[in-house]
């Protein structure tokens, strides 16, 4: 399994972004690695078609593919359409625990 984890210097966001994908992989007893890409300009955003910050892909999909397809290419903080409660900087725990449960196979 391929993890990118991509963000945004400016986003306060990402930090908790990051936890949350580590414990979650923890949680799942998933061993992976993550790549992790800062994105700082908007050269690196259109070469990694940047939808925001925080942004994580599993093998290549982007975990919210329908919200990275409204955003388009961006350098700014992210939000996610998250079942339980609305639009928010983070997806919901849920969401990233079945994108990666779906690309292991659990």
């Amino acid at each position: 399994m391929r993890i990118q984890f991509l963000w945004y210097p400016d986003c306060p966001s990402h930090p908790q972004a990051r936890e949350m994908l580590a414990r979650t992989l923890t949680e799942l007893g998933v061993v992976a690695s993550v790549e992790e890409i800062c994105v700082r300009d908007w050269d690196q955003a259109r070469e990694h078609r940047f939808p925001g910050s925080p942004t994580f892909r599993i093998n290549g999909v982007d975990i919210d593919e329908v919200g990275a397809e409204a955003m388009g290419v961006a350098l700014t903080c992210r939000t996610y359409d998250r079942p339980d409660s609305g639009f928010g900087p983070l997806p919901a725990r849920a969401q990233l625990a079945d994108a990666i449960r779906r690309a292991a196979s659990l």
